[in-house]
């Protein structure tokens, strides 16, 4: 087994998006090939409503998937083939915009006006950037949750782990995408096939993260604890960036430690990319904003 190096640890940053809504970016519109086949990652968690209440009006987006993960609040959404409805506490909401959707998505604080929730963006490859629009809803009680002896648990939302399968299926980059808590003072190993790109986001207590000491450029057998350095710590709002390797190790802190943990198989294709559409070439990109503005973005409904 070889425990994957970190490559950086950083703090999600402050930004604007869709009306007005302030959240917490913590990666996306730059150089995201370290990430790939995912392009952003936001965190939205107020307790202001004011901050958020504009939402996000009715937009386009082509060439993604987007999936929205709920843990405090509502979102209610609608789009272009007709879906509307609302997600909650524990909801997932993956929508596989392929050729084209408009949609909007309005997020409500629960009774104390608290909103939290995450959005991630994936990549398709440029065989299905024109594929068929596709939404999937999955409900809290739908999502498994595996829990092991020492307390540590791990919501399933798509992906295998640990014997276990997420109820989004048939997502092109075949992604792994866990919530993970570990309690005080734990620490915890947890398996990423090496061929992925990964990393964690931590949202809520804190830990360190294990790194691979020295230069383990050949990973060897029996690597333990006296072979490796414990990051610095990661706490609300940290970005974890791992390097190649197949298990990351966690040692949580006083308050436990909760995280994501996503990782994917690279599509390593060209990326022509602005706002809510990503190509592969700028060609297709203005393509695509010209359909837009001629009112024949939508090629099914």
């Amino acid at each position: 087994m070889s425990l994957r190096p970190i490559k950086r640890l950083v703090k999600a940053k402050p930004t604007i998006e869709g009306a007005g809504v302030r959240l917490r970016r913590a990666f996306g519109f730059g150089d995201t090939s370290e990430f790939d086949p995912f392009l952003l990652l936001d965190d939205f968690r107020n307790e202001t409503p004011e901050d958020y209440l504009a939402g996000f009006p009715w937009h386009p987006h082509r060439g993604i998937e987007t999936i929205t993960y709920v843990l405090s609040g509502t979102v209610d959404h609608g789009d272009s083939l007709g879906n509307r409805g609302t997600i909650g506490a524990g909801d997932v909401q993956w929508m596989t915009a392929g050729s084209g959707i408009i949609h909007q998505e309005m997020p409500h604080g629960d009774e104390h006006g608290r909103m939290h929730g995450f959005q991630l963006w994936a990549n398709l490859p440029s065989s299905l950037k024109m594929t068929t629009p596709r939404y999937q809803e999955i409900k809290s009680a739908e999502v498994p949750e595996v829990t092991e002896d020492d307390g540590t648990k791990v919501r399933v939302i798509c992906g295998g782990f640990w014997g276990v399968s997420g109820p989004v299926d048939d997502v092109a980059a075949e992604p792994q995408y866990l919530d993970v808590w570990v309690p005080p003072n734990r620490r915890r190993t947890l398996p990423i096939e090496t061929t992925r790109h990964a990393f964690a986001y931590v949202f809520a207590g804190s830990g360190r993260f294990c790194n691979a000491s020295g230069p383990l450029a050949v990973p060897t057998e029996g690597v333990g604890w006296a072979d490796v350095s414990l990051s610095e710590e990661a706490d609300n709002r940290s970005l974890v960036v791992f390097d190649r390797g197949d298990e990351v190790t966690v040692q949580a802190g006083e308050q436990g430690i909760r995280f994501l943990l996503v990782s994917g198989k690279p599509i390593q294709e060209p990326i022509a990319w602005y706002g809510p559409i990503v190509m592969n070439t700028r060609e297709e990109l203005r393509q695509a904003f010209a359909e837009f503005q001629a009112g024949t973005f939508l090629k099914h409904r």
